[in-house]
């Protein structure tokens, strides 16, 4: 089946807006174009589909039976991109600040406090792209928040958090399998998170209990689907601090052990190095970090 050439836009907004009044003069002030040009165009777009969109009757248009099925495909394609347009690049000269970073801490950290930045400052606009992996700074990108050491090339990095590593399981689980030392993590499955240096093996050693087997149990990509399967009962997860405080609070998570170790990484607030910010980066950075001291 031989498809049609897609017509140009403009043919198709002549027909939308000829259809809607029904009248080549009023579509035509609509456009900025003379009667003849919208006249034009409409021929152009029958001539290209093959079919009669428009009857021409002596006192004005009506649709044929192919001109009442197409406006509402036309129509919709043109609210499509038109809302599209506008919300990749608005009505405003002011462009969105961008933020790439972790999934997580925008889950867990960012998420609910961001009511907090909005409320002061309404006119920024935040567009958050998440990524999983270091990678190097995009030029797009005003900020980054990364997961790291803070010792990368080319970036200012200023830290954010100072984490603590903290096994994490859901209350029902600790209900049915008491955890009362880490010896007893061998009884439970454990939750992984690929791509952290600072894993079960290195926790479980730290605190002597290395004789558990380090590498059973399920692996994620990311800490915020291994919080959830923790949540969901399906193992215990081994948390970054910063990340679970709300969710120790509100009690939807336990921390069944008292050994806590120091994690060697933690999240930094990247930019270019010697990169000049623009007012809604440094307002967006310097509130930020006053808040993560806090």
């Amino acid at each position: 089946m031989t498809q049609k050439t897609l017509p140009p836009l403009n043919w198709l907004r002549a027909f939308e807006v000829s259809a809607r009044y029904l009248n080549f003069t009023h579509a035509a002030e609509e456009l900025h174009l003379t009667q003849g040009a919208v006249s034009q165009q409409i021929r152009h777009l029958e001539s290209q589909l093959g079919v009669a969109l428009f009857k021409r009757l002596p006192r004005g248009l009506g649709l044929t039976e192919e001109g009442q099925s197409y406006l509402p495909v036309v129509q919709d394609a043109i609210s499509r991109l038109a809302v599209g347009t506008n919300e990749i690049f608005g009505q405003r000269q002011r462009r969105p600040l961008k933020v790439r970073g972790s999934l997580s801490f925008l889950h867990f950290w960012l998420a609910p406090r961001l009511a907090d930045f909005r409320r002061s400052h309404p006119q920024v606009d935040i567009r958050y792209i998440s990524n999983l992996w270091v990678k190097e700074l995009d030029a797009e990108d005003d900020l980054e928040i990364r997961w790291g050491s803070g010792q990368w090339a080319g970036v200012e990095a200023q830290r954010l958090t100072r984490d603590m590593l903290v096994p994490v399981c859901a209350p029902a689980l600790l209900a049915g399998c008491p955890l009362r030392d880490p010896r007893d993590l061998a009884r439970v499955p454990l939750l992984h998170v690929l791509g952290y240096e600072e894993g079960w093996g290195y926790w479980l050693e730290r605190v002597g209990a290395d004789q558990v087997d380090s590498s059973s149990g399920l692996q994620f990509d990311t800490l915020v689907s291994t919080l959830r399967m923790a949540e969901l009962g399906l193992g215990v997860a081994l948390a970054r601090s910063s990340l679970v405080e709300d969710l120790l609070q509100e009690g939807r998570l336990v921390a069944p052990f008292a050994q806590r170790i120091e994690a060697s990484e933690s999240f930094f607030l990247v930019r270019g190095l010697g990169e000049a910010l623009s007012p809604d980066a440094q307002a967006f950075s310097h509130w930020l970090v006053a808040m993560a001291h806090r």
